[in-house]
């Protein structure tokens, strides 16, 4: 499959958890719980689009308000967010994806037009589903050729 090009638009997942600026962080935190979710995307509403604008992870929620020991009470999403996260395009591949997880030290992208309007998000774990499976096409290769070798060669 990556060697046939897989792009972050068809890897991605669609239904992505979205929260704005204004959010309160308590709800955000709940909103993460109900949908079972590390991560929410930012957006501000333009017209028919949701523009990325922020990412806010669980570790932002522990390292920004809980080891600080801050009440969460009075914060809203945009005090701790990241803020004009990293993104990908539709048409990036795969490879394309896993490079600015590494450059930019992060687990998700989310995944946008042009116009940084929300199309997906993609995560470390989709890319390692993916590759966990070409790797057992690659090991199915290797078992092949043993067991042709063992059947010419008894």
């Amino acid at each position: 499959m990556v060697g046939e090009r897989l792009t972050a638009g068809e890897v991605c997942i669609r239904e992505v958890v979205i929260a704005q600026r204004e959010t309160p962080i308590l709800e955000a935190a709940q909103l993460m719980r109900g949908q079972h979710v590390g991560c929410l995307v930012v957006v501000e509403e333009n017209g028919q689009a949701r523009q990325v604008c922020g990412v806010l992870t669980d570790r932002d929620l522990i390292i920004g308000v809980l080891a600080q020991g801050l009440d969460a009470r009075p914060l809203c999403v945009e005090d701790i967010m990241s803020e004009y996260p990293a993104t990908m395009r539709e048409d990036d591949s795969l490879i394309d994806v896993m490079r600015s997880m590494r450059r930019n030290g992060v687990r998700r992208l989310p995944v946008v037009t042009g116009d940084r309007a929300l199309v997906g998000l993609i995560t470390l774990d989709d890319v390692l589903k993916i590759l966990s499976e070409e790797l057992g096409l690659l090991i199915g290769a290797i078992q092949g050729q043993i067991a042709n070798e063992r059947h010419k060669r008894p």
